[in-house]
């Protein structure tokens, strides 16, 4: 597990650094949000110059993560 936690924080700084420097990057962010009635979500996020420039949709949800989004409010 600390292999993979360090991966997914190397991977994450080094697209903020490159949507920073102007090269823009998706991954995906805990956030801000109003896609849901949640505050916060996680979420596809576009990186750049201003550090978040985009919150991307979610998409289709299945019967099952639907539920549990419901679970979640």
């Amino acid at each position: 597990a600390t292999l993979s936690m360090a991966y997914a924080g190397a991977r994450f700084g080094k697209s903020v650094l490159a949507g920073l420097s102007g090269r823009k990057r998706i991954e995906c962010a805990y956030c801000k949000s109003d896609v849901t009635d949640l505050p916060y979500f996680a979420q596809k996020v576009v990186l750049g110059e201003g550090g978040i420039v985009k919150v991307l949709p979610l998409g289709e949800f299945n019967e099952h993560e639907s539920k549990r989004l419901d679970e979640a409010k």
